[in-house]
């Protein structure tokens, strides 16, 4: 697992020093900037209160922070608007300040838009997003012809970052699946697996063709691979009965949180007891409201971070997302988190300033991104190749007693 993804590349979050540039991602401080909460709420999809354009490095983000995948959203939001207020209280980027604004996409790639050009008409110089990745692809075609620097946390689809102006934070969809069937074999999680994915969705089937291509190579038979639409995504008891009855021992569920937790509950009720095993869209299944969390216990996860860890940055990170958002930081919150240290490390990197054009910026971090190397919540000593993919060791998680643990 290790040895493959030092090739192949990851995502996600918290602080840590930025040792390419020689700054700290944690802004030398242990709690968020006085008023980081007040902040957060105040630019709840609305455009942020803001000076004379070029005062400032205008970054905008785009996700759903209302809707099915709100819990992805709303993480990225918080921490990207907890990362901005340490660097502002700090000084900001060489000396300037940064003005945030998110707008709400509701996971709908029409709304990204619109989102996206509501932040054009905010003078937007640089986007953290969007959250998902189908509104991710199609907000990057906008800013390809545009040529506006991107940094999706966690958009993962290949398209996503299609172009030479968008990178990302978190790892591609088929690196997800080859690890994940990577991680099953050398671990010996199981023999016999079936999957259940969505065949509408980019995320879901893109990690599933590729969990399916490396299955062979580690030893895993594959006795059931059921599909599922947007328009059929409430009753899984078809899906789960033909897993139960090809024998598998294990369920790959390269999906969201939301249908998660409804397969979950069906194959509770059923008596089908495997292992259910996911990426890092089933973090933020915890948090789904009237679902039974211990229903999840077992469940395991690829994902970048873990709030548990013992390691000092992850820590203070956890402790400054509480005070300031009363709530355990997820993988999507660490991914944002890095992305805003990471692009503050790129500007500082190019040398660019808030009086240059959107375009003008996007020409600098397109080669500066090449360039810098941060210690942060998602990895160790990230660097980012001119595809735009991240170079970091994949993490995991198994879910403990109602919280995610370190594997």
């Amino acid at each position: 697992m290790k040895r493959f993804l030092s090739i192949a590349v990851a995502s996600a979050m918290v602080a840590a020093a930025l040792t390419g540039c020689g700054s700290n991602p944690a802004g030398g401080t242990d709690a968020p900037a006085e008023g980081a909460e007040n902040s957060a709420a105040e630019n709840d999809g609305a455009a942020a209160e803001s000076g004379e354009a070029g005062s400032a490095f205008r970054i905008g983000g785009i996700g759903p922070v209302t809707g099915a995948a709100a819990v992805y959203g709303q993480a990225v939001k918080n921490a990207a608007q907890l990362a901005v207020d340490e660097i502002n209280a700090a000084g900001g980027i060489n000396g300037v300040q940064i003005e945030f604004n998110f707008q709400d996409d509701e996971h709908d790639a029409e709304k990204a838009v619109n989102a996206y050009n509501t932040l054009k008409d905010w003078d937007m110089q640089v986007l953290l997003g969007t959250v998902t990745s189908t509104p991710c692809t199609a907000v990057v075609e906008k800013t390809h012809e545009d040529n506006l620097f991107q940094l999706t946390p966690s958009g993962s689809a290949v398209e996503s970052i299609q172009y030479d102006n968008a990178f990302r934070v978190c790892f591609s969809d088929p690196n997800q699946g080859t690890a994940s069937a990577q991680y099953i074999g050398e671990h010996g999680l199981a023999t016999k697996v079936a999957v259940i994915y969505n065949s509408s969705d980019v995320y879901s089937s893109g990690i599933y063709q590729t969990f399916a291509a490396e299955a062979g190579n580690q030893g895993l038979e594959i006795v059931s691979a059921e599909a599922f639409t947007a328009d059929s995504n409430t009753d899984f008891s078809v899906q789960l009965q033909k897993a139960k009855d090809a024998g598998a021992e294990l369920v790959f569920l390269p999906i969201y949180y939301t249908e998660a937790s409804i397969i979950l509950g069906q194959a509770d009720k059923m008596g089908y007891a495997p292992t259910f095993f996911g990426c890092d869209g089933l973090d933020g299944i915890l948090a789904v409201e009237d679902f039974d969390t211990a229903l999840a216990e077992g469940v395991m996860l690829l994902t970048p971070f873990a709030a548990d860890a013992e390691d000092e940055l992850t820590q203070k990170f956890v402790t400054a997302y509480k005070d300031a958002y009363g709530d355990i930081p997820n993988q999507f919150a660490a991914d944002a988190y890095d992305g805003i240290y990471a692009i503050k490390a790129a500007i500082e990197q190019a040398g660019v300033t808030p009086d240059m054009s959107a375009s003008d910026i996007c020409d600098a971090l397109k080669t500066s991104m090449t360039e810098i190397s941060i210690d942060g919540l998602t990895g160790l000593g990230m660097t980012w190749g001119a595809d735009g993919e991240p170079n970091k060791e994949p993490k995991a998680v198994k879910i403990t007693n109602g919280a995610y643990a370190a594997m």
